[in-house]
């Protein structure tokens, strides 16, 4: 197993120093979903959810999100990120699939800004049309893809 980097000597939370690693170009994925009511999709496709265009305003939460991680995790680097897309997918019946793509040239990698992006993507649907359905559900959360950097390729099975 691979051991921990976000700990020093001593046991304390500590942030990663990157000032040896090479700069490569990094791309992280990751997905998520929020299940509704069939009837709250319908409102979301229709456009008629009060507080306007949710899909709109969640991918640029998402977006939003993604560019203020570091400052949302404690331990996380602040990057000058040179791509960020969040994608919104009604999945009928019930369903929004969300993807974020974050891309980077630098030291360390996007994973956290990926997975950033597709939770307050999917927190903003959640309180826009919470009025309407509390009984939403985030899920299965989770990165996909990453590149670049010493360990290069993964792929989620």
């Amino acid at each position: 197993m691979t051991q921990l980097t976000h700990f020093d000597e001593a046991g304390r939370a500590a942030m990663v120093d990157v000032s040896a690693k090479a700069e490569t170009s990094r791309i992280a994925i990751a997905r998520g979903r929020i299940v509704m009511a069939p009837a709250t999709l319908a409102l979301i496709q229709a456009g008629q959810v009060g507080k306007g265009d949710v899909l709109g305003v969640a991918r640029l939460a998402g977006i939003m999100a993604a560019k203020r991680t570091a400052e949302l995790i404690p331990l996380c680097h602040p990057l000058m990120l040179s791509k960020v897309s969040v994608d919104l997918t009604p999945a009928p019946p019930d369903a929004i699939e969300i993807e974020a793509l974050a891309k980077v040239t630098g030291q360390t990698g996007v994973e956290m800004e990926a997975l950033t992006a597709v939770t307050l993507a999917a927190l903003t649907v959640y309180d826009m049309c919470k009025a309407t359905d509390r009984a939403m559900r985030i899920e299965d959360i989770r990165l996909v893809h990453k590149s670049g950097g010493k360990s290069g390729s993964w792929d989620a099975a």
